[in-house]
């Protein structure tokens, strides 16, 4: 026989009297959720699922953030950067993957990093994580605002959800996650997609440069 401590809120089943307001008397569970719903049917108790429903009831909804609201402005390809991208693609060459990338702030490279998710044991150790990783340990993260990140390939959505975050303010790829399908299986969701989902920020985004030399470090 169970007691009521063993009882979870919202366990009541349909028929069970329970005591009623300030006025007494008893009042049923259907009465009570009849009185709690709305007119589209949807009861008024706070839980999560409520939540979503009453969102739905009021339209809510339509004020949150759409992608219309995000800018990801795809950019022309700039003198230095076939020569930033040979850095990434050195790195590359040395990952457990051939992925590669360098961090490039007012000019200068200020960190490196290639794929390490074998030697580390971590599969998120992507490349471009791994130079931000790098980056932070020693420097504040706030400095990578404005910076560009250069990478062998396209970001996945983990590295260019990370690369958003960092509010970097531009984005340099060789290889599309189109092309790089043809190696390697891929999340088939391009950066500019995921950036035009984040209308917190803006990024240029450049793809396609040195993508044959990317591609071929699949064949060595």
């Amino acid at each position: 026989m169970s007691s009521s401590r063993d009882r979870r809120p919202g366990d009541e089943r349909a028929g069970e009297e329970r005591p009623g307001g300030a006025g007494g008397g008893l009042r049923t569970y259907e009465g009570e959720m009849e009185a709690n719903s709305c007119a589209c049917g949807c009861r008024r108790r706070w839980d999560r699922r409520d939540a979503l429903a009453a969102l739905a009831c009021v339209g809510i909804g339509a004020a949150l953030p759409s992608a219309a609201d995000a800018d990801a402005i795809v950019a022309p390809v700039q003198a230095r950067d076939e020569a930033f991208m040979r850095l990434a693609l050195d790195e590359a060459a040395k990952g457990d993957f051939p992925f590669g990338a360098v961090i490039v702030r007012e000019g200068k490279v200020v960190a490196r990093g290639r794929n390490m998710g074998i030697r580390t044991n971590d599969p998120t150790a992507h490349g471009e994580m791994v130079a931000i990783r790098r980056f932070v340990a020693r420097r504040p993260a706030a400095e990578l605002h404005g910076a560009t990140l250069y990478t062998t390939g396209e970001p996945c959505p983990m590295c260019m959800g990370a690369i958003l975050w960092c509010g970097f303010g531009r984005l340099v790829y060789a290889a599309s996650i189109a092309e790089l399908a043809t190696r390697i299986g891929q999340i088939m969701a391009t950066s500019e997609s995921l950036a035009r989902a984040a209308p917190f920020v803006s990024i240029e985004i450049t793809g396609g440069v040195l993508a044959k030399e990317a591609l071929a470090l699949f064949r060595k």
